[in-house]
């Protein structure tokens, strides 16, 4: 089946991004009724696993909302295994080659554009019966994650990779490798320029960006900077802020 989220971006649209770390099929369902464009199933820094992961998504199937997996590395047996379970983007993290890009493409497309294995078990459900592979290695977004120094010095050869379809800044790691402290919603001088390169070298190829944002006021930012993909909402940080804000209301009292 098409994928809204691509179809968005063709027509120069952001993509506005909710980030799912608890494993529980009902806090992804509040979630995808909330009316985010997408959901991403956090596998990396997240406590998913993949049986929490797939009860997600199949929570999140039942609303206008593209399921994409952050999975917790390049590799292709859990990339295959979000994807058979109907991701219809993977986020990969820590890709700082263009060798590392083309492994990620490979692992995310069937042949002769990758080398994907043939079994999508629940995927198949979001078309008719028989046309998933047909409609697969166009549907599927295929992202890799930029967030180290060594990715920047190397931008250009991972966007030159075919199949390729968005990179996402990590702004934590992103800092920690240019000697800075980990942290979103970055102002320094020196990350703000490397976002925009990252910008400008991947609107050369027709590629979106991605950043991942703590709050909707700095992703709003973001937006009007030109990203094309944004996370504005992290399940568990809002349940914690929140807990801490009202238990520090009713200490006061």
């Amino acid at each position: 089946m098409p994928n809204p989220m691509k179809d968005a971006w063709r027509a120069g649209r952001a993509v506005v991004n909710g980030w799912i770390s608890i494993p529980s099929a009902f806090g992804a369902e509040l979630m995808a009724k909330a009316g985010f464009d997408a959901l991403t199933v956090d596998m990396q820094h997240g406590i998913q696993d993949y049986a929490s992961a797939v009860a997600c998504m199949q929570a999140i199937a039942a609303h206008p909302v593209v399921p994409v997996v952050r999975v917790p590395w390049n590799e292709p047996g859990i990339i295959g295994k979000v994807l058979d379970a109907g991701a219809m983007g993977v986020i990969c993290p820590m890709v700082n080659s263009a060798a590392e890009a083309r492994a990620l493409v490979d692992a995310c497309r069937y042949p002769p554009l990758g080398q994907r294995s043939f079994g999508p078990i629940r995927a198949a459900i979001y078309g008719q019966a028989g046309s998933y592979f047909a409609t697969a290695n166009e549907d599927v977004a295929v992202i890799a994650m930029i967030e180290t120094k060594q990715a920047l010095d190397n931008l250009e050869s991972i966007l030159d990779v075919p199949g390729i379809d968005g990179v996402y800044i990590g702004p934590g790691d992103l800092g920690l490798s240019m000697g800075l402290q980990p942290m979103l919603d970055r102002k320094e001088p020196e990350v703000l320029a490397a976002y925009d390169r990252v910008l400008e070298q991947a609107n050369k190829r027709g590629i979106i960006a991605g950043i991942h944002n703590a709050t909707p006021e700095y992703a709003l930012t973001m937006v009007q900077r030109g990203f094309r993909f944004v996370t504005v909402y992290n399940d568990a940080a809002t349940v914690a802020t929140g807990a801490i804000r009202d238990v520090a209301v009713m200490r006061k009292g």
